[in-house]
């Protein structure tokens, strides 16, 4: 069986979060050939992997969304795109419609010398652009229109030129751009399936990101989210299955089209056997240790944790803050972050660069996110299963992981607002001066993780997975089958 992972902008060059679950998706399942069709952004991240490959992930295909159009010259006849009618109302329902005809869409970009500068010039396309403006925007520059409509779906049409290799199962990591190429896969070969998991809600996380965005102005933001909402909706039609992490999750979802029958609940799971016999805290530390194992990128908005520990430093001088992973993603915030540390002239601050968890975590009394956004992060499991409570922002799945979801084993740290110094500094403060408190969360995480968060668990409901949906492509795979919902 050949199972085909589609990300996007993750793995195998970030680490953390969802690269390290898709790495450990191909590891459980070491029978299974992967493939895998990686998105970046553009050519200069070309095969710079931050993990060494399982042995049975045996192609690694990279799409960049920014790049060089080598087919053609959109100067010369020869080369100019024709396109019959049912194809100028395709790419029109693309980008004016809602009810996009797909799979015509998928054709036009199956041509062979296809090139994409040659269309995004086209009459056609200028004429559908015109028409656009007419309807909606006529109140702005049309020249300043057109150019921005064309960089809006030059990376789309990358993803849509994509030619995926042949699988039995298509496996997305997220709707968007991956969606995309896993749907379009099916038009090729209409017996695959196609699976979509989201850690987070890729529209929504997209329409954060662009309203607060300071390189899209106006009216411009509008277009963009639409068109990130109609790529959701492509995936969430052509999907056989699709997961998500937690409840709210799966009802956001269903909330942005994708049919609830289809929808179900996959929660993350770690390995806690790594986590048994690793270092814990030495008895002559002197330190209160407050771990935040993260990348170091504005998302993680890791400025409200260092003024929020500054604060609590100031009221329990044996704290000890250390911010544990790579800096290398967002080089300039990561710059701030330590000149912001400067300028407060914060005490026992300490920049580890990235680590192996499982040599520091042990040795924490606590940790900490402070995320603006987050699924169900793999941080707060490990944390539990090193025994130690977490702080973190009411983002994702933190609040069900530190809380409970439907169980009896009580808080497992303390659930803060988002971008909040205040909340986050009492809640180290309350942690670092209850030892006894923190000991009970840290236990009250272990047993909730050990409770439905093994990795064991994880890889049981995909292999049923993985099993239903190859027997639905004619695939022999031997395990007990998952009761699986048809795509319309």
């Amino acid at each position: 069986m050949k199972v085909c992972m589609i990300a996007e902008g993750c793995y195998p060059y970030v680490v953390g979060g969802v690269s390290s679950w898709i790495h450990s998706i191909i590891k459980l399942f070491p029978n299974i050939e992967f493939n895998l069709i990686t998105i970046v952004s553009d050519r200069n991240i070309s095969g710079k992997f931050a993990y060494e490959l399982p042995v049975n992930l045996t192609e690694v295909h990279e799409v960049y969304l920014q790049d060089v159009d080598w087919v053609g010259n959109r100067k010369t006849k020869k080369n100019r795109i024709r396109l019959k009618k049912k194809e100028v109302d395709a790419l029109r329902s693309l980008v004016i419609g809602e009810d996009v005809d797909w799979m015509t869409v998928f054709r036009i970009f199956d041509r062979k010398n296809f090139s994409i500068n040659n269309i995004l010039m086209s009459p056609e396309f200028l004429a559908i652009t015109k028409d656009y403006y007419s309807l909606r925007f006529s109140d702005i520059t049309f020249s300043d229109f057109l150019w921005t409509l064309r960089s809006i779906y030059l990376p789309l049409f990358f993803a849509l030129k994509c030619v995926p290799p042949k699988a039995e199962i298509y496996h997305c990591v997220s709707t968007g751009y991956a969606g995309i190429i896993g749907s379009k896969a099916l038009s090729i070969y209409p017996n695959s399936k196609l699976l979509i998991s989201e850690h987070g809600i890729y529209t929504r996380e997209r329409e954060e990101e662009i309203i607060k965005a300071k390189w899209v102005q106006g009216i411009y933001k509008t277009i963009w989210i639409e068109q990130f909402r109609k790529m959701s909706k492509c995936a969430y039609y052509f999907a056989d299955l699709v997961t998500s992490l937690f409840e709210q999750a799966h009802s956001l979802q269903i909330e942005l089209g994708c049919p609830e029958e289809k929808a179900i609940i996959t929660p993350n799971g770690i390995v806690t056997k790594n986590f048994e016999g690793i270092p814990m805290k030495a008895v002559d530390d002197p330190y209160i240790n407050v771990g935040a194992i993260l990348r170091v990128t504005p998302i993680k908005d890791v400025k409200t944790m260092i003024n929020a520990f500054y604060y609590a430093h100031e009221k329990q001088p044996k704290l000890k803050l250390w911010i544990m992973g790579p800096d290398d993603e967002d080089p300039d915030y990561a710059e701030d972050c330590r000149d912001l540390v400067k300028a407060l002239n914060a005490e026992n601050i300490v920049f580890t660069g990235s680590i192996r968890t499982t040599e520091y975590i042990g040795k924490m009394d606590m940790t900490i996110l402070t995320s603006i956004s987050e699924g169900q992060p793999l941080t707060i499991l490990e944390g539990f299963a090193a025994k130690k409570p977490c702080i973190a922002t009411n983002v994702g799945n933190c609040h069900g992981l530190i809380y409970g979801e439907n169980d009896t084993f009580g808080d497992a740290g303390i659930v803060v607002p988002v971008m909040n110094i205040s909340e986050v500094s009492n809640a180290i403060l309350r942690l670092a001066n209850h030892p006894e408190l923190a000991r009970q969360m840290g236990e009250n995480g272990y047993q909730r993780l050990m409770y439905k968060y093994k990795s064991v668990y994880m890889e049981e409901t995909y292999r049923k997975i993985y099993k239903t949906l190859t027997e639905m492509s004619n695939v022999v795979y031997t395990e007990e089958p998952f009761v699986l919902p048809h795509r319309n």
